[in-house]
This record gives structure tokens, sequence and C-alpha cells, in this order.
């Protein structure tokens, strides 16, 4: 079996064959649908699409939606057009100022409320609730495109947490996947060799790993939202979240020696290369992963582990939304498109997004694939990011340089909890 194989139809198959044969297919003739469905020519029309893919992956998933689309509607044209992330809304703010939105666009959840006060999004409210598409979305995720009842983004994928594990060295260990946050630390623990440079869990102390801080905090009872929404840090438990955290690196030595500083790519890299038996991310970097690690062999997924008083397994949605009603029947049938099973299933297959549709997620390519379980089981559970006015700038200038202080024994976890209490007091006055 390949180091770089994936499960799919029942079988594992290579993964450097699959995209390469994804490549080929986006750029030739077109995807074919696997079920049943009926070709619409009575839907015509030229529309533009924004988005902030970046990786190659991303784009051949893109390109993969749009060949099932074209097959689907052949009297529709898309034209996609990337817009870097960081000028995103920028171009946006721009666009619609001068009147030169796209039809349809990308719509972060943080973002709509803007895009939304641009005048740059439509409501969707009357053709969602027509849509028999709906049934199939959780409601749960449509919170983050609606705005005082109105719906402004149709979730064209998701992003869920979850747990990867070394499956080989779990099994010659004798250690069962872990459920709680405690069993994680126990499971580290026993598969820590530092002497060969071996460690039980990638702690992201760097860039990004805010999020971590703010989710075992959560985890403990330590931050949440009152009724009306402001955040709310009870100072024991949240201490008792960091001093936890902090402590898999500094007491219980789990970590590599690099923890401090890690980001992303950090981290990614000591699980796929072998130096860590666990990380904590979601669904996006499955396709990374796979490239290194096979499915279901050296490595598997697992639910994000409970805390003490919650378990946050987080599940976001990213939306598509319209602009404008120019070809509102094609802007709509372009963006649930991205909801049907052969699209979603693909797009998944090839970027680790997760489908947005419970229909399209009983898919027998996901059902039947053990590596997608954790994704599955985690949606009925999942809870949304925490989100407050003021809450990216909190994250990122007072929770994440604190929460390093005590890595590095610049502070301890009650000086930090205490710094990020008095920093949150001042962001949101």
């Amino acid at each position: 079996m390949s180091r770089s194989s994936v499960y799919q139809g029942n079988q594992w198959i290579d993964r450097r064959t699959l995209l390469g044969a994804a490549m080929g297919v986006a750029a030739g003739a077109g995807l074919r649908r696997s079920s049943a469905w009926a070709q619409d020519d009575a839907i015509s029309g030229d529309i533009t699409y924004w988005h902030h893919f970046t990786s190659d992956s991303e784009m051949v998933g893109l390109e993969q939606v749009t060949a099932l689309f074209a097959e689907q509607y052949p009297n529709v044209t898309v034209t996609s057009e990337n817009i870097p992330n960081a000028d995103f809304m920028t171009q946006f703010t721009t666009a619609a100022v001068g009147g030169s939105l796209p039809d349809t666009t990308m719509a972060a959840t943080e973002r709509i409320p803007d895009m939304l006060a641009l005048g740059g999004l439509i409501d969707l409210t009357e053709r969602y609730n027509a849509w028999e598409g709906s049934g199939s979305i959780e409601p749960g995720l449509m919170d983050g495109a609606t705005i005082d009842g109105q719906i402004y983004g149709i979730p064209a994928f998701l992003f869920i947490d979850w747990l990867y594990y070394r499956k080989d060295w779990f099994d010659e260990a004798g250690i069962a996947p872990p459920t709680t946050w405690d069993e994680m630390r126990e499971a580290a623990i026993a598969l820590t060799d530092t002497a060969n440079d071996r460690y039980g869990f990638g702690l992201r102390g760097g860039d990004g790993g805010q999020g971590h801080v703010v989710a075992i905090m959560r985890a403990y009872g330590g931050l949440s939202a009152d009724e009306n929404g402001v955040p709310v840090i009870d100072r024991d438990k949240a201490i008792e979240a960091v001093t936890f955290w902090s402590g898999l690196y500094t007491t219980d030595k789990v970590a590599p020696p690099s923890a401090p500083n890690d980001s992303y790519s950090q981290i990614m890299q000591a699980f796929r290369t072998g130096q860590t038996a666990m990380v904590l991310h979601h669904t996006g970097s499955l396709a990374e992963i796979s490239a290194d690690l096979t499915q279901g062999e050296e490595f598997l997924t697992t639910l994000v582990p409970a805390g003490p008083v919650m378990q946050v397994a987080g599940v976001s949605a990213l939306y598509n939304g319209m602009c404008k009603e120019d070809a509102g029947d094609a802007s709509w049938a372009w963006l649930t498109e991205w909801t049907e099973a052969d699209a979603a299933v693909q797009f998944l297959e090839t970027t680790g997004y997760f489908p947005a549709s419970s229909a399209a997620a009983e898919d027998p390519r996901i059902t039947e694939n053990p590596i997608y379980d954790a994704a599955r089981n985690s949606i009925p559970i999942g809870v949304p990011p925490l989100s407050f006015v003021g809450a990216p700038g909190w994250q990122s200038t007072s929770v994440l340089p604190n929460f390093q202080q005590v890595l590095t024994g610049e502070a301890t976890p009650e000086e930090a909890v205490d710094q990020m209490i008095a920093d949150l007091e001042a962001e949101i006055g």
C-alpha cells in the first residue's frame, strides 16, 4: 500500500494518482455525476464569482465544482476571479462603491456584516425557504449568514475541528483514541520519547494558537458569553485551562521544544514526519497529511476531546452569497451547486473541506470511509466560534502573547489570565 493513499470506493487509492486525475479531469472534459440528475437548459446567463482560495488543492476543487456545474447547466458560464484574502475586503469595498460587484461571492462569517453594510449582499431568504435542499442544512449552520432574520449566504463547505492521531503508534502501545483532554494528556505522556525526538502532541504556541487557547478555556468553562453575547471569563476555570494547556509543554514535556513558536506549518510538518503522535486541526489539512501518511493504517481522526465542562468541537461554515439579481436564477443555481453530493464529495476528496449538506454527508463515498467518521459525528454536537465585537483583536494581541509568556516562563497562568481579563475589559469597554 502506498504511503500516500486515500480510501475511496471501498479501496485505498494512491493519492498522487487521485490528485493528478482530478487535475486532468478539471482541465478536460469534466467530472461525470454519479447519481441521477437532469440537465437544465432553461437556466442561462453569464455570472462572475469572487473567491479567496489560495492552495493548489483548493483551485483544483473549484475547477471540479465548476465542471460539474457546467455539465448540468450548459447555458450558464461561470467566470471565477481570485482575490487575495488580505485584499478581499478592500477590493470588495471598492467594487461596492463603484457599482462593479460580481454576481456571486465567497462570504466569510466575520465579513458578512460589513459586506451587507456596503450593500454588497442581497437577501436570499425567499429563495432559501423555497429551496428543497434547505432541509439538509443544519439550522445552526445558517446563523453565521443570518442578520436580523434575513439570510445572506448559503454554506459552501465546513471547517470541522478534529484530532489527528498516529494509529500505528496507538495500536503498538495498546492505547485507545482519547475522548477527553485528560485521556489525551495521558496518551501523549505515554507516547513521548524525547531521546528519539518523538513527542505526544503538537502544541500550537505560535501564530494561530490563540484559537486553541480560547477553545480549551471554553472546554473548562473559563470563557463563555452571556445572553447578550457579552464575553464572560471565570477566572479560576480559565486559570485551570491555561495551566493544563501550557503544562503539556512546561510540565509534561509532551510537545516539541519549538512549541512556543510553532504555527500551522510547523505542527503539520512535525506530525507528517513522525515527530508527534497527535495534532489538533480541522478537516482542511487532510489532503496535506494524506500525501505523506496512509489513512487508516498510519493515521486516523477522532472527535475533539471533551473538557470538564463542554466538548468544543468547532464547526464553522464558509458561505457563498449573491451580490445582485442580474442573473438571479443562474447565480442561485451556482450557490446551491456546492451542496450537491457530487460536487461536495469531489471538493472534499480534493481539499478536505467537509460538505455543508447532511444529504451530501450521507453519500456512501463519505459514510464508507472511516477517516470521515469524526467529522460526520461532530456536526450534530459542533459549536461555532465564540464571536463578539473585538474578539479577533483580543485573541491575537492578548490571548496569544500572554499564553506564550507562560510557555516561556515569563508569566504564571494566573498572571496571564489576569492580563487577558484586563485586556478584554478594555477591548469591550
